[in-house]
């Protein structure tokens, strides 16, 4: 039987297991992500951004078969805010994410699932490959994409005759940073 509860006391006995459970590595956004794609124990989650923007796509030659066309990934070009709205800085080439105060991170993919969303980009992890600055990005160790909307490569093919021509897909994601 459940015990039951008087008021504040039960109130006042319920926020420190809140409090515990938001403590916990990651917290409750890191709880969702497949175990793949979780930083290693003894990083912290340091800061969380949701990105809005563009996966960039080219039309250019299939690797594998020149004379069949395919849209290629180029880049995403997206815009950072972070939990309360404000903006947080921008993502770019590389992958690269960089912060208000100058501070930059570039990643590496280490690891990637499909995510709940067939329509939308893969989730991924990424270590930081480089950092520069000092500030917000300068000591990431890991990056989470996570929760992404859309981005995939058009789902209709390019020609030739499209050769060079450029796909920007809207998309979006939360990214979680790691120290």
């Amino acid at each position: 039987m459940a015990p039951r509860c008087l008021g504040a006391l039960c109130a006042a006995a319920l926020v420190p297991a809140l409090l515990a459970g938001c403590a916990t590595a990651g917290g409750p956004a890191a709880a969702a992500v497949p175990e793949a794609l979780k930083p290693p124990p003894e990083q912290a989650l340091s800061r969380q951004a949701h990105a809005t923007g563009v996966q960039i796509y080219e039309c250019q030659p299939a690797k594998d078969d020149a004379t069949r066309f395919e849209w290629a990934f180029r880049a995403p070009e997206a815009d950072l805010v972070d939990p309360a709205g404000k903006p947080a800085g921008r993502h770019y080439a590389g992958p690269t994410w960089e912060a208000p105060d100058g501070s930059i991170v570039v990643g590496e993919v280490t690891a990637r699932d499909n995510g709940p969303d067939p329509a939308a980009i893969p989730w991924l992890l990424l270590h930081a490959k480089s950092t520069s600055g000092q500030g917000a990005f300068s000591q990431v160790r890991s990056i989470q994409r996570v929760h992404t909307v859309g981005g995939r490569a058009p789902a209709d093919g390019c020609s030739q005759a499209q050769s060079g021509k450029l796909a920007r897909v809207p998309y979006s994601a939360d990214y979680l940073f790691y120290r």
